[in-house]
């Protein structure tokens, strides 16, 4: 049985594995619809208010089955991605074109996935080194090509991608009312019976709130008027100070994606 095209040795299937990488999702979002193109496809055509964690989870559900299924579990999840963004395409608010098959804004949604995976996981897991960081994101070129964007679309080097997330974040990326209604919608999700719920979700939202403004870019929160909170910082950082100790002791049945889980297993049979 296949290890799949990244395997048990990658980078990618040690950062990829944590659970814990579900944290940085609300930032990648956040990134992606500040692209102007993206957040027209997202406003156009998806439910985003009505679902707003659901582009996120079956973007998670894909990009596992890619990086631990065996190839048939990664051709098929790569094609259904491929014939999802087929449908994605239409004109912004200014009337600029757009197509979800576009490379440029694969390169960006990817980029996204990439600059967040690594930014949590130093963050609550390990500290990589610059040589880890560099085999993670040429491992991730296969990725990114298994979502449709071939790799004369992407930075050669770490430090050239570096360069071009820097450049995006400077010069293409812009808070939008789409940008705007997306946050709300992570940060105020609409519950069901939402006057009971709600203040028994509090203590899950409030926290994921501020990690998610805490994540962010600077010029991003700044744009986003998300000021920092009263003792934002100290909370942050015993929070991290938690989880770095206390996951080398959480199971991997807790700690882990279930598809992780089966592919080690799935070497491990073979």
């Amino acid at each position: 049985m296949s290890a799949g095209i990244f395997g048990p040795e990658s980078l990618t299937w040690r950062v990829n594995r944590e659970n814990v990488l579900v944290l940085g999702g609300g930032r990648a979002l956040i990134l992606q619809v500040a692209h102007p193109l993206v957040a027209a496809g997202v406003a156009q055509h998806s439910n985003y208010r009505k679902d707003p964690w659901g582009r996120l989870f079956r973007t998670l559900d894909r990009t596992t089955a890619i990086v631990f299924g065996d190839e048939d579990d990664a051709e098929q999840a790569s094609s259904a991605v491929w014939n999802l963004h087929g449908k994605v395409e239409g004109e912004s608010d200014r009337g600029v074109p757009y197509h979800a098959r576009d490379p440029e804004l694969l390169m960006w949604v990817h980029a996204t996935l990439v600059d967040t995976s690594l930014l949590v996981y130093d963050r609550y897991v390990a500290r990589l080194s610059i040589a880890e960081r560099e085999r993670y994101y040429e491992e991730q070129k296969t990725m990114a090509e298994a979502f449709g964007c071939p790799r004369s679309e992407q930075p050669e080097t770490y430090a050239e991608f570096n360069d071009y997330f820097a450049t995006m974040l400077e010069d293409e990326l812009e808070v939008t009312d789409v940008t705007r209604d997306v946050l709300d919608s992570i940060n105020n999700p609409e519950l069901p019976y939402s006057s009971l719920t709600k203040p028994l979700a509090w203590p899950l939202f409030e926290p994921i709130k501020m990690l998610t403004a805490a994540l962010l870019p600077d010029r991003l929160r700044r744009d986003l008027g998300l000021a920092e909170r009263p003792l934002e910082g100290p909370v942050l950082a015993a929070q991290a100070r938690l989880l770095r100790a206390a996951l080398p002791l959480v199971p991997g049945l807790v700690r882990e994606f279930p598809r992780a889980r089966e592919a080690q297993r799935r070497v491990r049979a073979a």
